[in-house]
């Protein structure tokens, strides 16, 4: 079953599938519905057009950087035509250079090829969740179709490491990089409510999916790396403080 891979990666994103109103979360991972949206943006469809057919892509991600939380404290207020009422206040949390490589798989090769043209030429802006974080140059990696002949996670495991040199060169080789998929049939996992029936603002509705992260991570070849030994620590943890 062929996959479209994506690399989500940018000085911010946001991915929210529980906050509301004046405190904006934001997950440690792109969401599914996060990433629909910015599929049915680069087609050019209406947020009250139907995106049935992108919820039922496989989809997958891995995690290259983690990225560091980051809080962002806003005031709002319509000076113009009500200066006298109070400011809105709002806290919202971004991840800050994170990386994550994220598989969309399905059975039709056809319809991901249409959706590879539109993500390199978007009828919309691309966002990484909120308008305030643009989508990289290089989402769609590399010059040549990002389509593999892979299952969703099995494409993860045979893409090498995306993430900066001086990382690279700062890491062990190999590394460990984290997968988190969707739940197959019979199979357990964390439920979330994140799966886009209709974007429509008067009446925004999802489905929830089960997620879970793959017990054994995914090995990946660092020829870059430049550390002669290194002791077995937390990998996420080591490229925070990197």
């Amino acid at each position: 079953m062929p996959t479209l891979l994506l690399k989500l990666s940018g000085p911010l994103q946001s991915w929210g599938t529980q906050s509301r109103y004046r405190r904006r979360e934001t997950d440690s991972m792109p969401s599914k519905s996060g990433v629909i949206g910015l599929l049915a943006a680069a087609l050019g469809r209406a947020r009250t057009e139907s995106v049935d057919d992108l919820s039922s892509l496989g989809f997958a991600v891995r995690i290259d950087a983690p990225g560091q939380m980051v809080r962002d404290y806003q005031t709002a207020k319509d000076w113009a035509r009500k200066p006298n009422d109070d400011a809105k206040l709002s806290t919202r949390y971004y991840l800050s250079d994170a990386v994550f490589l994220v598989a969309l798989e399905s059975d039709d090769r056809a319809f991901l090829e249409r959706l590879e043209s539109a993500l390199r030429a978007p009828v919309y802006p691309l966002y990484l969740g909120r308008r305030s974080c643009p989508a990289g140059y290089d989402m769609v990696p590399g010059k040549e179709s990002a389509i593999r002949e892979y299952s969703a996670v099995d494409a993860l495991r045979h893409e090498p490491w995306n993430v900066a040199e001086r990382i690279r060169q700062q890491s062990p080789n190999p590394v460990q990089l984290p997968i988190v998929r969707e739940s197959a049939s019979g199979e357990d996992g964390l439920l979330v409510n994140d799966v886009p029936v209709s974007f429509s603002p008067e009446h925004r509705q999802y489905l929830s999916r089960k997620v879970l992260t793959d017990s054994v991570p995914v090995t990946v070849e660092n020829p870059d790396s430049q550390v002669r030994s290194f002791d077995t620590v937390d990998f996420m943890s080591f490229v925070q403080e990197a």
